[in-house]
C-alpha cells in the first residue's frame, strides 16, 4: 500500500542512525532545529500509550526541538487520538504522479537542469531558504543537498537566462524501493508566477522516472501549490499529517 510505502521512505531519510522511542522513529538534524527536518514517523498499526507519548516529548525537549510528527494517518489510525495536548499544523495532499505521466511545462527566459556540483547546490540552497524566509544557506543546507544526491536523489536548478541568477530550485529525495519526496520546491519572490515551479517539479519526476524512482510523491503546503502539481501531472491519494506540541 502507497501509505506504508511512504512510512518506509521517511523512516529511510531518518537515516541508519534514527533515534527510536517506542513505536516511532524519529528523524533528529542535529544542525538545525526547523520543523522540517525534526519529527517522527509512528509504525504503522501503532496503538501508542501515554508513557510512550510522554518518552517521544522528551526525547524532543532534551535535543532543544519541538515534539513534532509528520505521517499518513490512515497507516497509523489509533495515533492521533494518543498525541494529547498536540495541535494539526495541517492536513496535506499526499499527492503522487507516474514519472512517464509528468507534463513538460515551457518557461520563457528560464533554464531548468539538473545539478550535482558544489557550486551549484551552493545556489540551490540559496534559492530555497530565501524562498522559505529561513536563515541564510550554510555548509550544512549544503551538505544535506549532498547527501541526496549520494543516496540517488535528484536535485535540480532554474536560471534565469538573462542575468544568470538562479530563481528556482527543487530536489527529490534519495529513494527507498523507488519512492522518493518531491521537496524543497522554491523560487525567488521575484520569477513567482512564471510556471518555474511546475517546470522544476516536473524536470525532477520524468528524471526520477529514469533514475528508477517510480512513486514520486509531495505534500504541497496549500491549494496553490496543489494546483500547481496537478498540472504537472500529480493527483491526490491520500492525506499527510503534521502536527506538533507547542
Amino acid at each position: 500500500m502507497l501509505e506504508a510505502d511512504v512510512h518506509a521512505y521517511l523512516r529511510s531519510v531518518a537515516g541508519p542512525h534514527a533515534h527510536r522511542v517506542g513505536p516511532f522513529v524519529i528523524r533528529f538534524d542535529e544542525h538545525d532545529d526547523a520543523l522540517p527536518f525534526n519529527y517522527a514517523i509512528p509504525d504503522d498499526g501503532a496503538a501508542p500509550t501515554a508513557d510512550d507519548i510522554g518518552e517521544l516529548v522528551r526525547a524532543f525537549r532534551s535535543r532543544a526541538r519541538t515534539p513534532r510528527l509528520e505521517y499518513v494517518p490512515t497507516a497509523a489510525p489509533k495515533v492521533e487520538e494518543a498525541l494529547l495536548g498536540f495541535t494539526p499544523e495541517g492536513r496535506f495532499p499526499l499527492m503522487v504522479c507516474r514519472p512517464d505521466e509528468a507534463a513538460d511545462p515551457v518557461t520563457e527566459g528560464v533554464h531548468v537542469v539538473l545539478v550535482t556540483e558544489d557550486a551549484d547546490l551552493w545556489r540551490v540552497a540559496q534559492v530555497m531558504n530565501a524562498a522559505f524566509d529561513a536563515p541564510a544557506a550554510t555548509e550544512h543546507d549544503v551538505a544535506r543537498l549532498r547527501r541526496a544526491l549520494d543516496g540517488g536523489g535528484l536535485v535540480a536548478s532554474a536560471t534565469d537566462t538573462a542575468t544568470g541568477e538562479a530563481v528556482g530550485a527543487g530536489q527529490l529525495g534519495s529513494p527507498y524501493h523507488g519512492v522518493a519526496e518531491v521537496a524543497g520546491i522554491a523560487v525567488l519572490a521575484s520569477h513567482r508566477r512564471r510556471g518555474i515551479a511546475g517546470a522544476v517539479t516536473a524536470l525532477l519526476t520524468r528524471a526520477g522516472g529514469a533514475a528508477g524512482i517510480t512513486t514520486p510523491f509531495l505534500t504541497p503546503g496549500d491549494d496553490e501549490a496543489g494546483r500547481v502539481y496537478a498540472r504537472v501531472g500529480y493527483r491526490k491519494v491520500g492525506e499527510m499529517l503534521h502536527t506538533s506540541l507547542r
